[in-house]
């Protein structure tokens, strides 16, 4: 049966910060409803008291109409709310219709496991969503895209009727976007209430019938979307409007500063070459597992490849070693800054500095008036919001903590820098913050490159985009010629016409 879940009014303080100020929306059987808002603007503070985990100092949450107090994630569960986070929660030893029948596994007389009958609970919730998953293999070898579609198909195997999705298309691919789309219709044609966290303003629009947006915690505008345009949406979320997504500046390209010859790694990528000048960005598009990253990372050094080389204005560097690349003038933000451009239990001022400990140390020992200096500086530059610099990387946010990656290695001044999908999960004014960070860095002389799985941040900032599928470079386009059609064909080997 469909239920309608709303929150009238809602606050929530945490000490003297109040997370939610008098927050209204309502989530209605059969639609798909956006939460808006940047980071820090109270988003997952208002799923965590939908989801039971905090419970809100002021306000109503209704289920039916009627209030309701939700005293743990069990009473929440029980009234058919269910939360698919960005990163998936599956036991990876078992199988997938395990972990559908998670807690509610049907058993034979005796008190054993019916696993036929588990397996074909799994089969039918599949079904149902539309998607061909094995419910035998095991969670482990899935990917992120089918990971989110076995939690989809467990809370519905508990009777979940509102769904809460947080970004989940973060790290997912088009033809995966497309297909979790699917399975959202289905849940709206049998009745559920979505509710879809995204900074894909793009996806909002194609997906959802309403939204509600929140800035620094407070109730903005809660409506049907057919009210808004995309740039309002955006002018609702940031309180201004932008300057500029994608601010490129036409930069005259000088000399060569990095070369790419004939780089291969064996079952990964083969024959790579490629220059980029100073003042240029250069992106690598293409879909992904096409090879982009690990490019980077060979390229950085984080990989040794099996053939090729790497120079730097002319001179070779020592592969496989990202000492040598560093001492070369390049820096590396990667793609995922949670687990490889950050420690997340370190203070922010140690990781602005971890790039550049040898040169704030003395005799051996980190100066730590110097660190904190140098955190402190970039944390101006950047518009870095924190408490204290003191406090832990990891509670930062999406966007605060690329801002803390970006410090680390602008602070070394770096005449190359490759920046791995720059701008994933974090905010729109952010990633317009980003954007004109890049921009300035290409102006100011340093060569850029860029790997992004976005097409307008793509268009929007590359001055050449060289495509890559199967781990071959299979296309080239300047800017004048680069589109996204062009870009697509090339990327999945689909001829034109």
């Amino acid at each position: 049966m469909p239920v309608e879940v709303a929150l009238a009014e809602v606050s929530k303080s945490f000490g003297a910060v109040r997370a939610l100020r008098e927050v209204s929306l309502t989530l209605t059987p059969g639609r798909a409803h956006a939460l808006l808002g940047e980071n820090g603007a109270g988003k997952s503070t208002l799923i965590k008291v939908l989801a039971g985990v905090h419970r809100p100092d002021g306000g109503q949450l209704l289920v039916d109409g009627e209030p309701t107090r939700f005293a743990s994630p069990a009473d929440a569960k029980a009234a058919g709310v269910a939360v698919i986070y960005q990163e998936p929660t599956l036991f990876g030893d078992l199988s997938v219709a395990e972990n559908v029948a998670m807690g509610r596994h049907p058993t034979r007389r005796g008190g054993m496991v019916d696993t036929a009958a588990m397996r074909e609970q799994a089969e039918l919730l599949f079904e149902r969503l539309g998607v061909d998953i094995d419910p035998k293999r095991p969670a482990r070898g899935l990917s992120i895209a089918d990971q989110q579609l076995v939690e989809i198909a467990k809370a519905l195997s508990s009777d979940a009727r509102v769904i809460i999705m947080d970004e989940p298309t973060a790290a997912l691919s088009g033809t995966e976007v497309a297909r979790l789309f699917g399975v959202v219709g289905a849940l709206r044609e049998h009745g559920a209430a979505v509710l879809f966290v995204s900074h894909r303003i793009d996806e909002v629009f194609e997906l959802c019938q309403d939204a509600t947006v929140l800035r620094d915690g407070g109730f903005v505008w809660s409506g049907p979307l057919s009210e808004q345009t995309p740039d309002g949406v955006v002018r609702l979320m940031v309180g201004r409007d932008l300057d500029a997504l994608f601010p490129k500046q036409d930069v005259e390209a000088g000399d060569t500063a990095l070369e790419v010859r004939r780089l291969t790694r064996e079952g990964v990528f083969t024959d790579v070459s490629f220059d980029v000048r100073a003042g240029e960005i250069l992106a690598l598009a293409g879909l992904v597992g096409a090879g982009r990253s690990e490019i980077a990372r060979a390229v950085f050094g984080v990989d040794k490849p099996d053939g090729g080389e790497v120079l730097v204005r002319g001179k070779r560097i020592r592969p496989g070693s990202p000492g040598a690349a560093m001492a070369a003038g390049i820096g590396f933000v990667p793609e995922d800054r949670r687990q490889q451009g950050l420690v997340l239990a370190a203070s922010i001022e140690r990781n602005a500095a971890l790039a550049s400990l040898n040169r704030l140390s003395r005799l051996g020992f980190l100066r730590s008036s110097a660190e904190r200096s140098l955190a402190r500086d970039w944390a101006v530059k950047l518009q870095l919001k924190f408490s204290r610099l003191t406090d832990p990387v990891g509670v930062l946010s999406g966007g605060n903590q690329q801002k803390v990656v970006l410090a680390k290695w602008l602070s070394r001044q770096p005449k190359i820098l490759i920046v791995d999908e720059p701008t994933r999960g974090i905010d729109v004014g952010t990633k317009a913050e980003v954007h004109r960070l890049l921009s300035e860095l290409a102006a100011q002389g340093v060569a850029i490159l860029m790997i992004s799985s976005e097409l307008p941040e793509v268009l929007g900032m590359a001055d050449r985009v060289l495509v890559v599928r199967e781990g071959r470079l299979v296309g080239e386009f300047s800017r004048a010629e680069a589109d996204e059609e062009r870009i697509v064909l090339a990327a999945t080997g689909v001829a034109a016409g």
